[in-house]
């Protein structure tokens, strides 16, 4: 019997598959636990326009994410530290007050996960942070850091 999955199934496949398992099996164990659905011409249709759907669905989040990153490419954002005698800074800027900063300042709300910054900012002057937007879209943020 014909079955498309519904749910991963550790050794039969991934969600969305067309398998073939014995009639027994299908019937004792993946339709009663809704694992999967018999492969009948109306399941298969509806699982092509699932998959059409869930396709576009992901493409409009990459346009929305790439049109994002081009608009943050131009921001900059303004953080100020505490700095003692000879220019030395008391503590650092991380990614929480970067995050912070850019909601205050341009009005988006960003992650502070989403940001890679290998190290705290501990000096004055201007850093370039980037910003995880989607697994193919990353994203860049002038971070100026200035005096209190």
């Amino acid at each position: 019997m014909k079955v498309i999955l519904l749910e991963d199934v550790k050794s039969l496949g991934k969600k969305g598959q067309v398998v073939n398992v014995s009639d027994g099996y299908a019937r004792n164990m993946l339709l009663p636990k809704k694992l999967g659905v018999e492969a009948t011409t109306k399941n298969m249709n509806d699982l092509k326009l699932q998959k059409a759907h869930e396709e576009k669905v992901a493409q409009e989040n990459l346009d929305a994410a790439r049109a994002f990153a081009d608009e943050l490419k131009d921001k900059e954002v303004v953080v100020t530290i505490k700095v003692g005698e000879g220019g030395r800074t008391f503590g650092s800027v991380s990614t929480k007050e970067i995050s912070e900063a850019v909601k205050t300042q341009l009005g988006y709300d960003i992650d502070k996960k989403k940001m890679q910054l290998p190290n705290p900012i501990r000096e004055l002057g201007t850093t370039i942070v980037s910003i995880r937007l989607h697994p193919k879209v990353t994203g860049e943020l002038k971070v100026i850091v200035k005096e209190a």
